[in-house]
């Protein structure tokens, strides 16, 4: 592309050649300052826009400000609808987390209003040296770092309850409680003076002195495994608690149950007499582990509970180990 000057101060014509670059170089320079004039204006509008009384610009500068204003809802329309969706994961976590604490609570024996859930927690500090204000961005991190902490605290409560309940089940089976609405005041565990003979003997039980016909209960959950006729026991029930653990209770005048039947702690099996080898109506209360005959006491003052409706606390046993031959027996009972 040639270009031609004409001037009065020259004698001749002086031509120029512009090629493509050239050209290019131009027209970028002319956008460039085109833009530069508009940003220029733009910005000359919304900072003196009160200054200059024109219609028109204050409807530009109105309509900026209204982009501007709805871009910043949208971001925070957006952001509030993600923090409202985790509100509501974290509420669901919360309302199975409570659920799982009352089952916990109920397993441990705790009740769920000794947590007074209703009340705030005291809490307090010196006064700050520097405060900080949240961002919404500080905001979300301590949101995630609470519902981390809900998740984990929801897997803690659920591998409590499957202890607490494996270890409920476990105690369901040990014989802690009455098996009859008496007081064993007749003959402890140990050595005494045989009723009978009256020679030392040991004696593997707890006898319960009571009147015939009254109930005796199943001290634990287990298999009835025995429910016959003995020579010295009379009337016989053995009930099997799993782990090589077994009650007897001996002496009945009348048995309900059968070997082979489930029976349930605190379940009537049998009433109290004065069968077998007796010299009057008691019940002969045994625990033996692998064989092996166990002191019932320490298992009956461990009970959390009496037998149903006989809310009784265990008395001491009033006989001791004889220490001389001519030792008196305690009782007639066996």
């Amino acid at each position: 592309m040639q270009v031609i000057l004409f001037s009065s101060r020259m004698g001749q014509p002086r031509q120029l050649q512009l090629g493509l670059r050239h050209l290019v170089l131009v027209g970028l320079a002319g956008a460039g300052l085109m833009v530069i004039g508009a940003l220029s204006l733009y910005w000359f509008t919304l900072n003196h826009a009160n200054k200059i009384d024109l219609p028109w610009v204050h409807d530009l500068v109105r309509t900026a400000r209204h982009e501007e204003v709805k871009k910043h809802d949208e971001f925070v329309k957006n952001n509030l609808d993600a923090m409202a969706r985790q509100l509501g994961e974290m509420q669901a976590q919360l309302v199975k987390l409570d659920a799982l604490g009352e089952r916990v609570s109920g397993l441990a024996g705790v009740k769920a209003a000794d947590f007074r859930a209703g009340e705030k927690p005291g809490r307090g500090g010196a006064e700050p040296t520097a405060a900080k204000t949240l961002t919404l961005n500080d905001f979300q991190r301590e949101l995630a770092k609470l519902s981390r902490g809900v998740d984990n605290q929801t897997d803690l409560l659920s591998v409590v309850e499957s202890e607490l309940f494996r270890a409920r089940l476990a105690a369901k089976k040990l014989p802690t409680i009455l098996p009859v609405n008496a007081t064993y005041n007749a003959s402890g565990f140990g050595w005494r003076i045989d009723p009978i003979t009256g020679q030392g003997a040991q004696h593997e039980g707890i006898d319960f002195i009571a009147p015939t016909g009254t109930p005796i209960v199943s001290a634990a959950d287990g298999v009835v495994i025995a429910a016959e006729w003995h020579h010295s026991y009379g009337q016989m029930i053995e009930i099997d608690h799993g782990n090589d653990l077994i009650s007897r209770y001996a002496h009945a005048s009348t048995m309900l149950v059968k070997p082979g039947n489930l029976v349930k702690r605190g379940q009537k099996i049998a009433e109290v007499g004065s069968t077998g080898r007796s010299t009057g109506a008691h019940l002969h209360f045994e625990v033996r582990l692998k064989g092996a005959a166990q002191d019932p006491a320490k298992f009956l003052l461990t009970a959390a509970s009496p037998a149903p409706g006989a809310p009784l606390a265990m008395a001491p046993a009033t006989s001791k180990p004889a220490s001389s031959p001519s030792a008196k027996p305690a009782s007639t009972a066996k």
